[in-house]
């Protein structure tokens, strides 16, 4: 057959596929609260995808035949939340079950607790 009709039929389903699923899934649009708070969803997106099919002759007539699936899950993970300049991750999934998974979780955490000691000592130094 000249034309592709399994390429046809995957690129149509990936096209729905982005429709549901963009930037604004996985980092939604911010919410300022009155006192000045910004709390910003974040979720995880995973999807799965199977294509077939066959091109086989009706009567002397070619002809195809063919099916496709996919899933999508969108799972919310956490809240960024943006207050006084500080920026901290909020999350809603189970605790980390390793060592390597809990030091990840808390970096940024940690990075604040260095930045605020460098702060502090440098503002100490010039007075």
């Amino acid at each position: 057959m000249e034309n592709n009709n399994i390429g046809s039929l995957m690129e149509v389903t990936m096209g729905k596929i982005r429709e549901m699923v963009d930037v604004n899934t996985v980092v939604g649009e911010p919410i300022t609260t009155p006192d000045g708070i910004t709390v910003i969803p974040v979720s995880r997106i995973s999807y799965a995808f199977a294509t077939g099919g066959s091109d086989f002759r009706v009567k002397e007539k070619p002809a195809f035949g063919g099916g496709n699936g996919a899933g999508v899950k969108i799972e919310p993970i956490g809240f960024l939340v943006v207050k006084d300049g500080n920026v901290r991750m909020v999350s809603i999934t189970p605790p980390a079950n390793s060592t390597v998974d809990r030091v990840i979780e808390k970096a940024p955490e940690l990075m604040d607790t260095i930045e605020t000691f460098f702060k502090k000592r440098t503002s100490s130094e010039g007075e």
